[in-house]
């Protein structure tokens, strides 16, 4: 057992309430590792210390645990597979979606969520809730300032209508920032809002153990409406949907049936 580690987990438990002994260990253990040692310290015992004092390096910490890769329209195909199938089917039930883009990371996601919904609803109606628990991650979503590579997946018209360069950057529109409200959340220990009709949590639950993302998909489930879907990422297929009151109902979207 590693001792140094061992105690860095619980630390920041204390200090955090992120309890990192629900993230697979050797990711998380190597990913911060390599952050400690560029800064220069030899174990996570100074690492902590230095933490506690420096809030630029405690963020830089979350930055590192949180892994914020991501961009518009990220695995397209999927997307395509919301707006031309999913979505018709929740919205010929209701009007107004209730949608929470669950790991939003620095916006890329919530804003992809609103700009495909605009087609099924005026903007007026539009309502996304986005979580994260990265500070820094969510600043920079509120923003709306992304660079030229993360709008590579943008369809031409959407990015046209959305989007005005601003020098070598992207700024999101105004009007469907609105749409969306940022709030920092740990998924693994804060309550979840209910009657959701749309969650979409992609790319973050290949990070935790497996009894973390079995505790996850219990709470998504009851978070959810009977009909409503869980979307999730490239990789994080769910084996036993039925187990949580799912059924598949495409790859990657997994509908709340009971």
């Amino acid at each position: 057992m590693d001792v140094d580690y061992e105690k860095f987990i619980s630390q920041v438990k204390q200090k955090t309430s992120i309890d990192l002994s629900l993230y697979k260990e050797n990711q998380m253990k190597r990913r911060l590792k390599s952050l400690y040692e560029k800064k220069g310290y030899t174990s996570f015992a100074e690492f902590f210390a230095s933490m506690t004092k420096d809030e630029q390096l405690f963020n830089e910490f979350l930055d590192r645990m949180t892994i914020n890769v991501t961009e518009f329209y990220r695995n397209k195909a999927r997307w395509d597979v919301l707006e031309k199938k999913i979505l018709p089917r929740l919205y010929e039930n209701n009007k107004q979606l209730k949608v929470w883009s669950a790991a939003s990371s620095t916006g890329e996601e919530p804003y992809t969520l609103a700009m495909i919904l605009t087609k099924f609803c005026p903007v007026q109606q539009i309502s996304i809730l986005a979580t994260d628990i990265d500070e820094q991650a969510l600043a920079t979503a509120k923003t709306g300032i992304y660079s030229e590579r993360s709008l590579t997946e943008v369809p031409q018209d959407m990015k046209k209508q959305y989007f005005q360069k601003k020098g070598n950057v992207y700024a999101f529109t105004n009007e469907l920032k609105r749409t969306v409200t940022y709030k920092k959340m740990n998924l693994l220990s804060d309550p979840f809002d209910s009657s959701f009709d749309l969650i979409v949590c992609r790319n973050v639950l290949i990070y935790f153990t497996e009894e973390a993302k079995d505790r996850l998909y219990k709470k998504f489930s009851a978070a959810l409406k009977i009909g409503g879907v869980l979307f999730v990422g490239s990789t994080e297929q769910i084996f036993n949907p039925s187990q949580y009151g799912f059924e598949v109902e495409d790859t990657f979207f997994y509908k709340k049936v009971k």
